[in-house]
């Protein structure tokens, strides 16, 4: 099964829909979503379901469904929560292949010395590719920006063991609290501590806290996140 986002006038659903796969269409306008079926045809292996896709009730378009694809030229504004929305269901599609903006791309698809909490947060759960950049000219009418195309491959499991994933992730989001800054500082304002209580943390897991948040793989904040998670544990006995 593929799960499409945003379909449109269907210029990538007809091509879905001629490969035999049942095709699950979400589409937020009412008027595009009510003639789609029609313009392509009335497909039997097509289904469209009017909603927004980052608040939508899934349940309905999944089923007992565990083995599907979601793919879509997802709005800008609305890329990062349909994408981490999916990477966290309980049933996470197989694969992820969206098109949004370049930037975004990069940030997700970001190797350590680049990367965000964006990063962080879409490779916990996925192998992420930047597949192609595609030019403005590609759309009607024309974007004032270069938009790309990713593809995201679920892993079987995340990429670092960690007890609470949101626990990790406030982490995480505590140490990009100020991104330009050493780790050491972003990290201490983030968690609301002093430089000598995170530069002591570190220095015992042997991380250099001079780094810049940018510069930490998955499994190095995994490191510092028990770390903190052992002190604070420590100090409440």
């Amino acid at each position: 099964m593929v799960l499409e986002i945003g379909p449109g006038t269907g210029a990538l659903t007809r091509y879905l829909v001629a490969s035999g796969a049942r095709v699950i269409a979400i589409e937020l306008d009412s008027n595009l979503a009510a003639s789609l079926p029609g313009r392509l045809g009335n497909p039997p292996n097509l289904t469209v379901v009017e909603g927004d896709a980052r608040s939508l009730d899934l349940r309905p378009c999944l089923g007992s469904e565990s083995n599907y694809k979601v793919v879509g030229n997802l709005p800008y504004y609305a890329a990062n929560p349909i994408i981490r929305r999916f990477l966290e269901l309980d049933t996470q599609p197989k694969l992820i292949v969206a098109t949004l903006q370049e930037e975004v791309a990069h940030t997700i698809t970001a190797a350590p010395g680049k990367m965000g909490l964006l990063s962080v947060a879409v490779q916990y759960y996925a192998n992420a590719h930047l597949v192609c950049s595609v030019p403005p000219q590609a759309f009607q009418p024309p974007p004032k920006v270069t938009s790309a195309v990713i593809r995201l491959d679920i892993r079987d499991a995340p990429a670092v063991n960690v007890d609470d994933p949101n626990g990790f992730f406030d982490l995480v989001r505590a140490g990009f609290s100020s991104p330009r800054k050493q780790l050491r500082n972003s990290l201490a304002h983030g968690l609301g501590v002093s430089t000598e209580t995170v530069g002591g943390l570190l220095t015992r897991i042997e991380l250099d806290g001079s780094r810049r948040p940018a510069t930490l793989c998955l499994e190095e904040w995994a490191i510092v996140y028990r770390a903190w998670l052992g002190s604070s544990q420590t100090a409440d006995e």
